[in-house]
């Protein structure tokens, strides 16, 4: 039966629709989990909920309790001279894990994936659509060469703060820059 009355406030709305999304991303998968069927299980409009969250990326975000949403980082990764590429890339890297706050949901969806096929493959296909396809599709280069650099930055901060193993624990962004961003240059602009 239908509750008479109000209908439900802005927050109680959007709290309907975050759980909704949690569940279809963990059942279906990032890919398999659409718009209508996350409205339809909130019982909203879909409207409504682009209202909420704009796209499927932000609402994904969003359900994931993710400090910032990974694919809103590519432009300014990608805009600046090609030459700098690697550095940009690895200190925005850096700067999402910097707050405990911040880097507390991407350590939790890293140990969940490690041990949860389901999780494994929402965050396998949100990254690889969001990106790595853009990444690589705006700089020319192939998938493989996006994954490889997307593979040792993860394992950076597999390492760093799940691990926390001491030297990496230990050394400062611009070390791990130092490290890292002729590595992530090579891969996303190789030398012709």
């Amino acid at each position: 039966m239908a509750r008479a009355g109000r209908r439900p406030g802005q927050t109680e709305t959007r709290e309907k629709i975050l759980d909704a999304a949690r569940h279809r991303f963990a059942e279906l998968g990032y890919d398999g989990a659409t718009v209508r069927g996350i409205a339809a299980d909130a019982g909203v409009n879909a409207a409504l909920l682009h209202h909420f969250f704009g796209t499927k990326q932000e609402l994904f975000a969003a359900a994931m309790n993710l400090p910032v949403n990974p694919a809103s980082l590519v432009p300014s990764i990608l805009a600046g001279p090609r030459a700098s590429l690697g550095e940009r890339l690895v200190r925005a890297f850096l700067a999402v894990w910097a707050e405990p706050a911040g880097r507390t949901p991407f350590v939790a969806m890293l140990r969940a994936a490690a041990t949860n096929e389901q999780v494994a493959l929402m965050m396998r296909q949100f990254i690889e659509r969001t990106v790595l396809a853009e990444v690589a599709r705006s700089l020319e280069v192939p998938k493989i060469r996006v994954t490889g650099i997307a593979a040792q930055m993860i394992g950076i901060a597999l390492l760093r703060y799940v691990i926390k193993l001491p030297p990496l624990v230990h050394a400062s962004d611009d070390e791990i820059v130092e490290m890292l961003a002729p590595v992530a240059q090579y891969y996303l602009a190789p030398p012709a």
